[in-house]
């Protein structure tokens, strides 16, 4: 399997296609439906956001409560399409990956040709296997939030598969 570091680049993305599998190691921020739309809102209103959206990659999960002695609780991936309307400018303002599970709709697919960009799903109904792979973790913005705040994780071969594609490639076969 081809290794990948986070955050990404134009030479790591534009030779993955739909189907492949990856694992990923560095930064990732975790951000689900109301994370999205507060960086929605700073975007459109010119405020500063809380961490830097180039080459980065957003993993759509808001961990379960840390069990003592463990670095992160279950950290599984969510629905993505719930993040659709907020892809596309989010994309737009340099974000280059996204992890969660399911199928994406299709201006979700088409910004992320035009953005060059990624969506990767990862093992659903396997939170706490992948909590393994989490190496550290640290809350950067909206704690209010919960579990939905916005949480960086450093990962170590975190398994992903690419579900679309820069060129337009998707898994669920929606082109």
């Amino acid at each position: 399997m081809r290794k990948i570091t986070a955050p990404l680049n134009w030479d790591q993305v534009k030779s993955l296609k739909a189907g492949q599998e990856v694992f990923l190691s560095g930064s990732v921020y975790t951000a689900r439906d109301q994370a999205h739309k507060r960086l929605v809102q700073a975007i459109k209103e010119r405020k500063a956001l809380p961490f830097d959206l180039r080459n980065a990659v957003i993993y759509y999960c808001g961990p379960t409560q840390t069990p003592r002695g463990k670095i992160i609780g279950s950290c599984g991936p969510t629905t993505s399409s719930r993040m659709d309307a907020f892809a596309g400018l989010i994309l737009a303002k340099g974000l280059r990956g996204m992890i969660g599970k399911g199928s994406r709709g299709p201006e979700v697919a088409e910004a992320v040709k035009k953005h060059k960009g990624i969506y990767f799903v990862t093992y659903a109904g396997c939170g706490a296997l992948l909590s393994k792979y989490v190496k550290s973790v640290k809350t950067v913005a909206y704690a209010d939030l919960g579990p939905e705040a916005i949480v960086k994780l450093e990962v170590e071969n975190f398994p992903l598969i690419v579900a679309i594609d820069v060129n337009g490639g998707n898994l669920y076969g929606q082109d």
